[in-house]
């Protein structure tokens, strides 16, 4: 096999679990490998957010109607209905707001992440297509949970701005 085709077959299939493929990657394929990433990353940010803050505005809109989803359609375990409202929209329009900045990204995709089974959780009936949407946020968080939000973000601003400083 070409030395061209092996590197794109390992670059390709690496799990990314070590360093083993840092060195066998040209410096310039590891950096538009990093750029296409951070794009990528900026991109699962903002539809996630997107979908999640709407939400929230929609709740925050008919606040009446808000409380009578949660007393009685979610069924929010352990929580008293208005406190799962207050703590469900305000988690909707947080979350999604610092995941779009990428300011503590990870935190924010574990919070959404968990806002996301909780709401599948709490509805008795969930339509399929409604169930394949909330897993592919699901997917997207725990990418951004796992990897980080990139380089597009402020989190991966913030360590170089403490360095210069110092």
């Amino acid at each position: 096999m070409p030395p061209m085709l092996h590197t794109l077959f390992r670059l390709a299939t690496d799990a990314g679990n070590g360093p083993s493929m840092q060195a066998q990657v040209p410096a310039r394929w590891a950096l538009a490998v990093g750029a296409v990433q951070s794009v990528l990353m900026l991109g699962a940010r903002w539809v996630v957010a997107q979908a999640f803050f709407l939400s929230g505005l929609t709740k925050v809109r008919d606040w009446d109607s808000t409380l009578a989803l949660f007393q009685d359609e979610y069924a929010v375990p352990l929580l008293d209905p208005h406190v799962a409202a207050v703590l469900g929209t305000g988690g909707e329009l947080l979350l999604p707001a610092l995941l779009l900045l990428g300011l503590g990204g990870r935190f924010a995709a574990a919070g959404l992440f968990v806002l996301n089974g909780v709401a599948v959780l709490s509805l008795s009936e969930v339509a399929p297509a409604a169930l394949a949407q909330h897993q592919l946020w699901g997917a997207l968080l725990l990418g951004i949970w796992f990897w980080g939000p990139g380089r597009l973000s402020l989190d991966a601003l913030w360590p170089r701005r403490l360095t210069r400083s110092a």
